[in-house]
């Protein structure tokens, strides 16, 4: 990467840092904002049956135990395939949840309530910022930096892989305001933490070419 697309990277990471901080602070001032309620009554306002299934079936994946279990089996697909290294980094999105967790406690935004929302799926754990959201960015936004690294996988593999990832990143915040599991300011501060903790593990897994890995060819006699 040159120096001008570093500079640039450098400064979009430092807007995104800055747009969060800004936005944790917000929300610990104003806990409940006019903005938050009127997004969340657009999202609702068309409620059906087959919305509240088709958005529930979309969040869980995020939820205990489910996400533990799809980050294992993930990681153990790729370790099967003998992409060592890409097993190891996707077992680390799991300590996506330790960071929502950590910054949930410290700043203990409760949760929409019935009386200005519609709760579909009652949540007790804090709202700032919205861990599905975090997960989803963190998780699936690996596997799309994964399936664009490793070239000798499949395209249509590769390729649809991307796809549903990229569906459930864009989809989840969806989920999560439709539900009435978070309000509009919670799944922003998710997708900005997301991206920054995305930022570091993909840096870190692409650090070094050398380690960039391939799949093992058959040996020869």
């Amino acid at each position: 990467m040159n120096k001008r697309r570093q500079r640039i990277l450098l400064l979009v990471l430092l807007i995104i840092s800055i747009g969060f901080v800004a936005l944790t602070i917000l929300v610990t001032l104003y806990p409940t904002s006019f903005i938050d309620v009127e997004f969340s009554e657009e999202v609702q306002e068309h409620q059906n049956k087959f919305l509240d299934t088709a958005m529930y079936l979309i969040s869980v994946p995020g939820y205990m135990p489910e996400s533990p279990i799809m980050i294992v089996f993930t990681s153990l697909v790729f370790f099967l395939f003998r992409y060592k290294k890409a097993a190891v980094f996707v077992m680390l999105t799991m300590l996506a949840g330790l960071v929502s967790t950590v910054v949930k406690a410290l700043v203990n935004r409760p949760r929409p309530s019935d009386d200005v929302v519609r709760i579909v799926l009652k949540t007790t754990q804090q709202s700032f910022p919205s861990g599905h959201v975090l997960f989803y960015v963190v998780f699936f936004g690996f596997l799309v930096v994964l399936m664009y690294q490793l070239e000798d996988i499949p395209k249509f593999l590769r390729w649809f892989v991307m796809a549903v990832s990229l569906f459930m990143i864009f989809a989840i915040p969806f989920s999560r305001i439709y539900l009435g599991a978070h309000w509009f300011t919670d799944v922003m501060g998710g997708f900005l933490l997301g991206v920054l903790c995305l930022y570091l593990l993909s840096w870190l897994y692409l650090r070094k070419p050398a380690l960039r890995e391939e799949a093992p060819h058959p040996e020869t006699k």
